[in-house]
């Protein structure tokens, strides 16, 4: 694995442990109907979802620039259609736990992206893309 995958997946765990600590740490403040009994399984999804996208994006700076955008775009859309089919498939098979399982997926969401955006642009930032000059002074 490339220095730049592992040190990502050493943070990613790190964001995961820290919010499976803080939502430990909620389920004990917050009233139960807000927490999904599935949100341990979310972090597990998020975390590998993340990952998958990094490698394929990782393999893909070193190409040019094109390469690289082309494949965000791609990762960004097969996640979003794979996250909206998780929430439909849940929701339908298990109505009772909809509403909280919205909640905490989104809220996952939120913190996964955030994280994800600010990592790929410090990625793209450090390095120059093979074959073309970077912009930077």
């Amino acid at each position: 694995m490339r220095s730049e995958v592992s040190k990502y997946a050493r943070q990613l765990l790190l964001l995961t442990f820290a919010a499976g600590i803080l939502s430990l740490a909620l389920f004990f403040i917050l009233p139960h109907a807000w927490v999904s009994p599935s949100l341990p399984f979310l972090f597990v999804f998020y975390y590998s979802c993340s990952l998958i996208s990094y490698i394929f994006l990782d393999r893909s700076f070193s190409k040019k620039i094109n390469r690289f955008v082309s494949v965000y775009m791609l990762t960004t859309a097969v996640k979003l259609f794979l996250y909206v089919a998780v929430i439909i498939i849940y929701a339908l098979v298990n109505r009772k736990d909809a509403i909280p399982f919205l909640l905490n997926f989104f809220i996952l969401y939120l913190v996964y992206t955030v994280f994800e955006v600010i990592q790929i642009v410090s990625l793209t930032r450090s390095s120059s893309f093979k074959g073309e000059k970077s912009n930077e002074p």
